[in-house]
């Protein structure tokens, strides 16, 4: 019988190894070593994981793929990016997982980004694998030619990876309606196939699914309704911090509003607002998503209700509820401390590993409910699965019935993480119980099929 001390001390010595193989990639010795740290119990009471470098599998990549994206922009010059898939595990069904267009993407943000989907895609129980991709173009400037040029050169190549039974992109950050569109558009006119499923985050006219925009910040507010009614409490009257002013983030304030919360805050890179009203909904989406604009411009347009607080923390706004729906390791230990200091109740990652892991620490010694992103944001990939779904049977649902489907499925990832965190003598710690349920699952499956 293997002793969780022996175990984790496997695990410490793995860990160390993938550090020295996968160098300068610190998100994702980070990602690793947060689901590492917290798989002793099960792999201790389940020795079977540990015998056929099963871990050591799960932790390299399927299969890695970079290449150049050359394109033109409107005064003709030639323009060189670099592109990435990381098609990280197909053990469950087939690698699904968006595409990030932004300045920082490389290949350590790319494969902490797919390593943390493996976990979040088999949550959701819908037979989908874990992958992840993008390049470090900046569509923020860019005229919608040079956006259409340069998916289409991305396409290009990564059409020859992808198809609906073996990878499914999706968007993310800085890939959203008008990026899918020009990607679908360029993946039909190369492979002459109208193939609905290899793409998800479509527009609703030709193949998309209603809610899907809605569905990862929605998601991460049932997950954090969950949280709270397993302590007796609900969102009802309660104040929100929320980070970022992107998809996530609006659907964020849009679902606090329809339970009853009050969303006051919204950032960008320059700053954030807060708006002692709560947020102007519609006056948001018209400066982010219809103009393209910054957040100051709607504390302008807002009144005497809102202020900037340029190059400031959104998480020094006093509030009940923190919802990080930015970017990784947007909220750090001073921030947690702040907001333990000003009586948050619970923290729901809206985002991927927004949270670092010293604030993740603090949250969980103060008591303070927490739902990691691989759990509490999966709502934007199971809606996508639902998605391809619908393409499969070359149907759509109605909205009623997709945000139904979307709250079930929440509902039952917040109940298999915290029975699972139960079962291994951690109660109440969602990550512990998060990384568990998904590392079981995608275990199994690597098991019955064998070492491949």
């Amino acid at each position: 019988m293997i002793t969780r001390s022996e175990t984790k001390t496997t695990l410490a010595h793995l860990l160390t190894e993938i550090e020295h193989r996968n160098p300068a990639q610190p998100e994702f010795h980070q990602a690793v070593h947060e689901v590492l740290e917290t798989l002793a119990p099960v792999v201790a009471a389940r020795p079977e994981y540990a015998d056929p470098g099963l871990i050591e599998r799960l932790c390299e990549p399927e299969r890695q793929v970079i290449f150049r994206v050359p394109w033109q922009d409107d005064q003709g010059r030639v323009r060189v990016n670099r592109g990435f898939r990381v098609e990280f595990n197909s053990a469950l069904g087939p690698y699904k997982g968006g595409l990030r267009f932004h300045p920082s993407v490389n290949l350590g943000v790319i494969k902490f980004l797919g390593f943390e989907q493996v976990f979040k895609n088999a949550l959701t129980d819908l037979g989908i694998g874990g992958g992840k991709g993008g390049s470090d173009f900046d569509p923020h400037g860019r005229s919608d030619a040079e956006v259409m040029r340069f998916c289409q050169s991305f396409m290009t190549e990564l059409y020859r990876h992808i198809g609906e039974h073996t990878d499914v992109p999706a968007g993310d950050i800085g890939v959203g309606g008008r990026e899918i569109g020009y990607l679908f558009g360029q993946y039909r006119r190369i492979t002459n196939r109208w193939e609905a499923g290899v793409l998800t985050g479509k527009g609703q006219g030709w193949g998309g699914s209603l809610i899907r925009p809605e569905a990862t910040g929605y998601g991460n507010v049932l997950f954090a309704a969950a949280m709270l009614r397993e302590r007796g409490e609900d969102l009802e009257g309660r104040t929100a911090v929320v980070s970022g002013s992107g998809n996530v983030a609006i659907y964020t304030i849009e679902k606090l509003a329809a339970l009853g919360a009050n969303a006051v805050t919204c950032s960008d890179s320059s700053g954030y607002v807060v708006d002692e009203k709560g947020i102007d909904l519609d006056l948001l989406k018209q400066v982010k998503e219809v103009e393209r604009g910054r957040v100051d411009t709607y504390a302008e347009r807002r009144g005497a209700s809102a202020r900037f607080v340029p190059g400031g923390r959104v998480w020094e706004v006093p509030a009940d509820i923190a919802l990080p729906s930015a970017t990784q390791n947007e909220l750090d230990e001073n921030d947690a401390v702040a907001l333990i200091r000003n009586g948050v109740k619970a923290v729901s990652e809206g985002a991927n590993m927004p949270t670092t892991p010293a604030a993740v620490h603090l949250f969980q010694q103060a008591g303070v409910a927490f739902g990691p992103g691989k759990a509490a944001n999966a709502g934007g990939v199971a809606v996508s699965a639902l998605e391809m779904a619908q393409n499969h049977a070359r149907t759509s649902w109605t909205a009623a019935r997709v945000e139904e489907e979307l709250t079930h499925i929440m509902n039952n990832i917040h109940t298999t993480c915290h029975e699972t965190a139960e079962r291994y003598g951690a109660p109440d710690d969602y990550v512990t119980g998060a990384n568990i349920a998904g590392f079981e699952r995608v275990a199994d499956a690597m098991l019955a099929q064998g070492v491949i």
